[in-house]
């Protein structure tokens, strides 16, 4: 097996060059890289004494068949990879002194590159997420429709936005983003840059909440959608989320991967008649691989001999996690 399948670098302008073509054509399945990638470039752009991410291109036959990213905070991003890849790719990484704090990325993919991480650097992983991810089918306002309206948010309900996302954060375990929120890091976090919708009654009062990513690809990806507790019941998340959706329409989005935890209380979820059936979805996990920060070093332009090759992995499942996060079914 060459030793060159792997090529890494911290140029995000090139690597899109190189990869783009190959995260667009399943927009679907690499909704997280994609958005997550396009968030490493608009940063990289704005700050360029920030410390850059790397990226890297899995290549067999002159063709990309997988990639991964890791962030200066330390997230590992991986679309679909079989055992023995996922076992190459982590020796590569530890051996050139990275050290990834989370990976997020298909169920199997996950929880592959977890076992072999530990195996290489000791370090103990730990899933602490894991959520479902739908592609939308009809959009099919709930009935009956509750009484109110959805608008976007804007400065004045910042506040607002920010305290129900930890809300939801704490509803569903996901720590990381409540450390950051704490930590006054909002804009590091992954909420700083969607775009919220809000449910209101016919009084003013907001109610429910749904975020958007930006389209990319043509996808856009709902999430989160909440809800308070003592709201809950009412169809006020159905309803922003139907809201939010057409919003994306509107913005020029085709396919629409709306995400619930499978934790979550029923009011979190989607309703079924507004998304396709779960043969439709993705299961996604997020591992935690250390607690601590990780330092990007060693030598981007590097590449690591990938397991054996074959034809790419089939959508059918994602994890998400720091060192496995989500799954995803497609």
């Amino acid at each position: 097996m060459p030793l060159d399948d792997w090529h890494l670098t911290q140029d995000v302008d090139d690597f899109l060059a190189q990869a783009g073509d190959f995260l667009s054509s399943r927009a679907a399945l690499h909704n997280t890289p994609l958005t997550d990638i396009e968030k490493l470039r608009i940063q990289s752009a704005a700050d360029h004494d920030e410390q850059a991410a790397v990226f890297g291109r899995l290549e067999s036959q002159s063709e990309v068949r997988a990639i991964f990213y890791l962030t200066p905070r330390g997230r590992l991003g991986l679309t679909p990879l079989s055992v023995a890849q996922t076992d190459a790719l982590a020796a590569h990484l530890a051996g050139l002194g990275y050290s990834p704090a989370h990976v997020i990325a298909d169920h199997d993919t996950a929880g592959a590159f977890a076992e072999s991480w530990q195996q290489h650097t000791g370090a103990a992983p730990e899933r602490f997420w894991r959520t479902h991810l739908y592609r939308l089918g009809s959009l099919t306002p709930p009935q009956p429709r509750p009484k109110g309206q959805g608008r976007l948010t804007d400065g004045k309900d910042r506040e607002q936005v920010v305290r129900w996302c930890r809300e939801f954060c704490a509803d569903v375990g996901e720590q990381h983003s409540i450390d950051l929120i704490d930590a006054g890091a909002w804009d590091d976090s992954r909420f700083g840059d969607r775009h919220f919708t809000i449910w209101e009654t016919q009084e003013g009062a907001p109610v429910s909440m749904a975020a958007a990513t930006s389209v990319i690809g043509g996808m856009v990806r709902i999430d989160p959608v909440y809800t308070p507790a003592h709201l809950r019941g009412r169809g006020y998340a159905g309803a922003v989320t139907v809201e939010a959706s057409r919003r994306a329409l509107a913005a020029g989005g085709n396919g629409r991967c709306p995400v619930h935890g499978p934790g979550q209380p029923h009011e979190q979820r989607p309703l079924p008649t507004h998304w396709v059936c779960p043969r439709r979805r993705l299961r996604r996990a997020q591992v935690l691989l250390q607690r601590t920060g990780s330092r990007l070093t060693g030598t981007p332009g590097q590449r690591v001999q990938e397991g054996s090759p074959g034809a790419p992995v089939p959508a059918i499942r994602r994890a998400v996690g720091t060192i496995c996060r989500r799954p995803l079914h497609e």
